[in-house]
């Protein structure tokens, strides 16, 4: 990798950090690369990313960002999940990491706060942006709902006593 390379790298990566909402710093022990792709797949799905990068390209480009910090985190073989959403990068790389012992949570950051390994997984632990969003929604809605159930059951009780009449009258 020449000089070139090595800077545009570090400018791309650079970029990600400003617009992402949490990094993951995970080890990777001898990962095939079937299940290196199967994690990327699984990140893009999630709208999280995973990119592994030389530590020393890493550290330069935590530079300047407020992820500066996890920088001590950068020993061996590791790999960066990012996401806009503060959880969907940490529930992916929590689930992959149920399935092979290979792969390892080192720790992470939100913004200035470093998470370690146990602060990734409570924040995995906690529901999507998409899931918070449904349950905002329907909390909105339901009281709309209810308003129309209590205002069209005296209509419908009418209409069920005004059909038992005409029952009545017609046996």
């Amino acid at each position: 990798m020449d000089r070139l390379e090595k800077t545009e790298q570090v400018t791309a990566l650079a970029k990600t950090l400003s617009e992402t909402a949490v990094v993951v710093v995970t080890r990777n022990h001898g990962l095939t690369v079937a299940q290196v792709t199967d994690l990327r797949n699984r990140m893009r799905a999630a709208g999280a990313t995973f990119k592994v990068t030389k530590n020393r390209l890493a550290r330069i480009a935590l530079e300047g960002t407020p992820y500066q910090p996890i920088g001590d985190l950068l020993t061996g073989p590791t790999g960066f999940a990012t996401s806009p959403d503060p959880v969907a990068a940490a529930k992916v790389a929590v689930d992959f990491a149920k399935t092979t012992d290979k792969f390892e949570i080192v720790g992470g950051a939100m913004g200035a706060t470093v998470l370690d390994p146990a602060g990734i997984k409570s924040l995995a632990s906690l529901p999507s942006l998409d899931e918070l969003r449904g349950r905002i929604v329907g909390l909105v809605a339901a009281p709309a709902t209810k308003l129309a159930q209590l205002v069209n059951a005296p209509a419908g009780k009418l209409a069920r006593v005004f059909g038992a009449y005409a029952t009545k009258e017609a046996a």
